[in-house]
């Protein structure tokens, strides 16, 4: 059976880094590549990061009812097919979406079974700081991007899972033992010591055990909307 892993973030949370390395880890996991109307950034390859493609031909695709999902973000379409859950399916792998919260609200609405996780930055100093040395985006969009940021964020109670991304090799151990973790339980393998390690850390990161972590993370945006609190 093929489990759908749902994975959201604040753009510049370090999301794509983590996606790549559980996909050239992981086995049997497929990834879902999203089409978008908006234009290629940085080294951004067609049918790498996107399918990029044009405003007509993503509602063309809309009208076959081709996607999964779909939502306008910044006057942009970003979409997931429908076919590569079919291919999944078809091949007995399990499937990762990269979507943002629009978009996992209409997953979960779809497949209320999907696991949901959602990948946080420590802070909104460290998360602007991110934002600035991409150079992809000009002041007004990266404030834009920020405000954004502090809305998703909000929506973390939705989730299955929490990753606060601090420190790349802490969050890729965390993000595979989620993923690792949900396999052995849909699997029906009885907990040993070979596998409490991972059970164990994808435990920490439910949306029960990190609550506390997330308070300041969430002050931390709230201060930067206060006047003066920037």
């Amino acid at each position: 059976m093929t489990t759908v892993y749902i994975i959201s973030a604040p753009s510049g949370s370090g999301k794509s880094t983590l996606v790549d390395k559980a996909r050239q880890i992981v086995p049997d996991l497929d990834f879902s590549i999203s089409y978008t109307t908006r234009p290629p950034r940085g080294k951004e390859q067609n049918e790498r990061e996107y399918f990029f493609v044009t405003r007509s031909e993503f509602e063309e695709m809309k009208r076959r009812g081709e996607f999964l999902e779909w939502a306008d973000v910044f006057g942009n379409y970003y979409g997931t097919a429908r076919r590569f859950l079919h291919q999944a399916e078809q091949n007995a792998h399990d499937l990762l979406l990269d979507i943002d919260v629009q978009g996992a609200a209409e997953i979960k609405r779809k497949l209320p079974n999907a696991v949901s996780i959602f990948i946080m930055p420590p802070d909104r100093k460290t998360l602007e700081s991110r934002l600035r040395k991409r150079s992809l985006d000009a002041e007004d969009v990266i404030q834009r991007r920020l405000v954004t940021a502090s809305r998703e964020i909000e929506n973390y109670e939705k989730y299955d899972y929490i990753l606060i991304n601090d420190r790349l090799e802490e969050s890729t151990a965390a993000l595979l033992a989620i993923l690792l973790a949900e396999r052995l339980k849909r699997s029906g393998v009885a907990r040993s010591a070979d596998n409490a390690e991972t059970l164990a850390k994808a435990e920490s990161c439910r949306l029960g055990n990190i609550r506390e972590r997330v308070q300041p993370i969430l002050a931390s945006f709230a201060a930067a909307a206060t006047p003066g609190g920037r």
